[in-house]
């Protein structure tokens, strides 16, 4: 983080990222002075409600971050920022959304947590668009332009307002990653699950948090285990909200690749779970996608797999996501780093942020979550050095851009089960 004081002195003349928030209510015109070297511009957690006019003329910027400002409407004075890929808005106030107002080379688009009622027919020309942000907004349709967005993998729709999920979207040739709870038009579902109150557990140790919640370590007083608790934050976040998140774990039941669900706080603020709890030996299988890889997980230097370990962890996420689809309930976040793993490949499938309920009569819905398996096999097999032509054609059939020939979480399975004895 940079300061102000720094900008005006010259001593980041040059720079190509800038991050600076001091509760600015005006776009610093010093900032100008960087249009021959910015890259990235995060301003961030500031007081802004407008960008300047010479904004176009920053046409080396590749990354602008404006969350948690006072922007009412998506500026228009980026548009001629031709190498702008990634923009974001989260949380501030924007109800306006104009057309043709964004540069055609966005492929990562963030709108989280704002008053968004209407799209832009404008986005169907994004014609690079890979990741759109759009949870916690009060849209109601989505345009049927974006059936153009051809290479859209991951899409955030939930806590909104939309009506239908239209069966154009389904048949997007690349959408992988799909978030849609907290619709007029999503199946809610309520699960019976034991009820705890808080002084029923002891809270020890955090162990970890995320975009919806915190865990820790905890101890059960009447079952006399050790357990974890999840304890959600209660906000929007750019899966949705904490309750659907909530709601879906009390669902899942119970499968051997999926962390059990023990209890539910009484009444709890905030809300709680009361989870199995993992040992320290499993850690995650990767690490979520960064600025350059956009949709795709990413990986410690060194990470290898073999094939033996890449059948046994594919065989056990496509056991839970069948089992998951079976009660019409759509993961969202199939990646690496939401699958925990220890020295013998034993496997979980974790985190419900994104998960949601749908109509199992429509397949379509699981042959987009296929997809994110089929990615997930790609990423694999990419840090394997040996070469296995079943598993290779598995991922093909899974990532194919034509929805309607891909397999089922049944046949992904079985198709594994075969390759695993031979």
């Amino acid at each position: 983080m940079q300061t102000l004081e720094e900008l005006r002195s010259g001593k980041l003349k040059g720079t190509k990222e800038l991050k600076i928030s001091q509760d600015l209510s005006s776009f610093p015109v010093e900032i100008l002075d960087l249009v021959d070297s910015l890259e990235l511009l995060d301003l961030s957690n500031n007081r802004l409600s407008s960008l300047p006019k010479e904004m176009s003329r920053f046409k080396k910027l590749k990354i602008a971050f404006f969350s948690n400002n006072d922007f009412t409407t998506v500026p228009t004075e980026l548009k001629e920022c031709e190498n702008l890929y990634m923009l974001g808005f989260k949380a501030n106030k924007i109800e306006n959304f104009e057309e043709d107002i964004l540069p055609l080379s966005i492929s990562w688009l963030i709108l989280t947590d704002n008053k968004i009622k209407k799209l832009p027919n404008s986005l169907g020309k994004l014609s690079k668009l890979q990741k759109c942000a759009l949870a916690g907004n009060q849209i109601e349709v989505l345009p049927s332009s974006m059936k153009e967005c051809k290479n859209l993998e991951l899409l955030r729709l939930s806590a909104n307002r939309l009506r239908e999920i239209p069966s154009w979207l389904l048949e997007l040739p690349k959408l992988s990653w799909l978030a849609f709870s907290g619709n007029p038009c999503s199946i809610s579902k309520q699960s019976h699950i034991k009820v705890m109150a808080h002084s029923d557990v002891d809270v020890k140790e955090l162990l970890g948090e995320g975009a919806s919640g915190k865990i820790y370590r905890g101890h059960a007083k009447d079952i006399d285990r050790v357990v974890a608790i999840k304890l959600f934050k209660g906000a929007v976040t750019s899966d949705g909200y904490a309750e659907d998140e909530m709601n879906a774990y009390m669902s899942i039941g119970e499968h051997p690749n999926l962390i059990k669900v023990l209890a539910r706080f009484e009444n709890s603020k905030p809300l709680g779970l009361v989870l199995e709890y993992i040992p320290s030996s499993f850690v995650s299988l990767g690490n979520p996608p960064n600025f350059d890889t956009c949709t795709r997980d990413t990986f410690e230097d060194g990470t290898a797999f073999s094939v033996e370990a890449i059948k046994k962890i594919a065989k056990a996420i496509a056991s839970a996501s069948k089992h998951l689809h079976k009660i019409g309930l759509n993961h969202g976040d199939l990646y690496a780093h939401n699958i925990l793993v220890d020295k013998e490949n034993s496997t979980y499938l974790v985190d419900f942020g994104a998960a949601s309920f749908y109509d199992i009569k429509n397949v379509n819905y699981e042959k987009v979550e296929v997809r994110a398996f089929g990615s997930l096999l790609d990423d694999l097999l990419t840090l394997c050095d040996e070469r296995d032509e079943e598993l290779e054609n598995l991922r093909d059939r899974c990532m194919s851009e034509d929805v309607e020939s891909r397999p089922l979480f049944d046949e992904v399975l079985a198709t594994l089960s075969n390759a695993s004895k031979e």
